[in-house]
């Protein structure tokens, strides 16, 4: 199965494709779309949409992960967020691929062991689950890469499991 990370922001979206086998997961590519911000939003949306269409049109990917919105202290950066988000989203429908809507805590929770980790244990574990030489760079593709791992090894789970392990909001197995 072939999945693709993505970690959505308006600046910076960043995006991981990764491969499972067998419980092996192997890293494909990643990469980070930017955007400038002087742009206007629409401007900058169809970039991130065009740029992920190409990069499923690169890699085809039967399926997708992508990160849901935190909003902790700043609500005001959910926002442009969200619109990033959202350009995502409608360029993996239109590639007819499903999409797993995960949280931070249960991407860190899938890839770490811990839903308190921070940007560089989820870039070690990224580095170490998937045997690169290097942390991916920039943190955003890291980011995608831990989202496409926490897709492929939970979807795994539910398959060897008939499904008694399933997605919930908030935890990483119910």
């Amino acid at each position: 199965m072939v999945v693709l990370g993505i970690d959505p922001g308006l600046a910076n979206t960043g995006w991981g494709v990764v491969e499972e086998r067998s419980g092996d997961v192997r890293c494909r590519a990643y990469g980070c779309i930017q955007t400038a911000s002087g742009s206007p939003l629409a401007v900058r949306l169809r970039r991130i949409a065009d740029d992920l269409r190409a990069v499923v049109e690169r890699y085809r990917p039967q399926t997708a992960a992508i990160e849901d919105i935190y909003f902790g202290v700043n609500v005001r950066s959910a926002i442009p967020t969200a619109h990033a988000r959202g350009a995502a989203l409608v360029a993996c429908s239109l590639a007819g691929m499903d999409v797993g809507e995960y949280t931070p805590m249960q991407i860190k929770q899938a890839v770490v062991g811990t839903g308190a980790a921070d940007k560089a244990q989820i870039a070690y574990m990224v580095r170490r689950l998937l045997q690169l030489d290097r942390e991916p760079r920039p943190d955003h593709a890291a980011d995608a890469l831990a989202c496409a791992i926490c897709h492929a090894h939970l979807v795994r789970t539910a398959a060897l499991t008939d499904g008694r392990f399933t997605q919930t909001k908030g935890s990483a197995y119910a």
